[in-house]
């Protein structure tokens, strides 16, 4: 068995190692799944580190102009069909003329742009189908890196503080590894489907996401784990027919707006289910502060990346600080963080794009390929995005993720593939003679 997936993948991927190699490389720098194996299971990595960190991801941004070269037209394809996504990507680098430590804003807006650069290039580089592949292989390193860390190294995998013994695998944090393992499962099940000659190799590889999410003992990851398998197996149904399609969107609808009400009406109720009090662990209290402080600044924000760094007297962060009792690292919340970045007019721009990307994955359920990864991805995307900050982020794969699913999702047909395939003799006559 071991010999044939290997014979499959040579197949498959001959002429495609370099695009692979790159595009696994990248997307497994972004996920940060090696910074704690190499510099220490901490939440605060020293001032020495983090320099090295940063300069480490000057290579990660150089395999993404290669593959720029490989597939520009394709990326050009995309800026074109992305323009909600462009003009967000725009908003955040006019912010420097407003912020509050422009220097610091144009730093991280540089890597900002090249992790955007990233999801542009391996979103044209691929069609669906290997696309969701260089995904999976990106997680499966993960996963297995993960076993390794909490089997072999406990004292390093697995919490040592607080939530004794609950399993964080390659990363500082036990709701890390669960946020990370739920689109790992995900994406080995799309990769199980679309790729049936190695199915059993993903099936495998989703089973130990899953188990990596119950070891982790995260209960928001474990609902979004639900939710994810909720949505495949949504779109599993919906494609046995017209009529079974219809009825599930029609309850599909009914279940997101009885969802909704629920969370509006009684939020209490949802944060018993997710194992946490009334102010989310604080999350409430950073949220009150960022209100008072935009106050001040409420269509343009206090720029690109900085509020949460620049520390003084008079800055943003010293009235949150005051508001919500502690010091926060961020606002644990993709709509705040951008709202606090880019005032109304960014956040704007991000629904739309949000909005945008739903329709798109949604409409992905009844034809196509990317629908198996597309729209499960963006409902876990949507609940982790209530609490935590996983909207512009810089060198994260979060991010470069939705980048990918935005531009995937605009380009037409299955991407290179359907390209090429119509640039054959045979397609080629078709057309003359139809």
């Amino acid at each position: 068995m071991l010999r044939d997936i290997i014979d499959g993948i040579r197949e498959d991927w001959k002429g495609d190692w370099l695009s692979l190699i790159l595009a696994v490389g990248i997307l497994f720098m972004f996920s940060q799944g090696w910074v704690s194996p190499v510099f220490g299971y901490s939440t605060e990595q020293p001032a020495w580190a983090g320099a090295i960190i940063r300069n480490i991801y000057y290579p990660v941004y150089l395999c993404a102009f290669v593959l720029l070269f490989l597939s520009w037209r394709q990326v050009l394809s995309g800026l074109m069909r992305t323009p909600i996504l462009v003009a967000l990507i725009v908003m955040c680098a006019a912010s420097y003329l407003w912020s509050v430590d422009p220097s610091a804003t144009m730093r991280r807006f540089v890597a900002f742009a090249m992790t955007c650069l990233a999801g542009y290039v391996i979103a044209a580089r691929f069609s669906w189908t290997k696309l969701i592949e260089v995904v999976a292989i990106a997680y499966l390193i993960l996963i297995a890196g993960s076993f390794i860390m909490a089997i072999l190294f406990p004292d390093k995998g697995r919490m040592t503080t607080l939530f004794v013994g609950a399993w964080r695998g390659v990363f500082a944090e036990k709701n890390n590894l669960g946020a990370v393992m739920d689109v790992g499962f995900l994406a080995c099940v799309a990769a199980a489907i679309h790729v049936p000659r190695r199915r059993w190799l993903w099936a495998a590889a989703a089973a130990g996401a899953a188990f990596l999410v119950l070891m982790s003992t995260s209960k928001t990851s474990l609902l979004a784990l639900i939710l994810g398998t909720g949505a495949m197996s949504f779109i599993w149904l919906s494609r046995r027919g017209p009529i079974l399609g219809i009825v599930l969107t029609w309850l599909a609808v009914c279940v997101l707006m009885a969802l909704g009400t629920f969370i509006v009406l009684m939020p209490e109720k949802l944060f018993l289910l997710l194992g946490k009090d009334a102010t989310l662990t604080g999350r409430t209290n950073i949220w009150e502060g960022i209100d008072f402080v935009m106050q001040k600044q409420p269509l343009t924000g206090y720029g690109y990346g900085v509020v949460w760094s620049t520390e003084g007297e008079w800055t943003p962060l010293r009235w949150i600080t005051e508001v919500a009792g502690f010091r926060a690292y961020h606002a644990h919340s993709c709509w705040y963080e951008v709202w606090l970045a880019t005032g109304y007019i960014g956040l704007t721009i991000w629904a739309c794009l949000f909005a945008e990307t739903w329709l798109k994955a949604f409409y992905r359920t009844y034809r196509g390929d990317g629908g198996y990864f597309a729209l499960p991805f963006i409902t876990i995307y949507s609940l982790m995005s209530l609490t935590e900050s996983i909207a512009i982020g810089w060198n994260d794969i979060r991010w470069c993720l939705i980048v990918i699913m935005v531009v995937k999702l605009a380009l037409p047909g299955d991407g290179p593939k359907a390209r090429l395939l119509s640039d054959t003799p045979e397609m080629k006559y078709r057309k003359l003679y139809s």
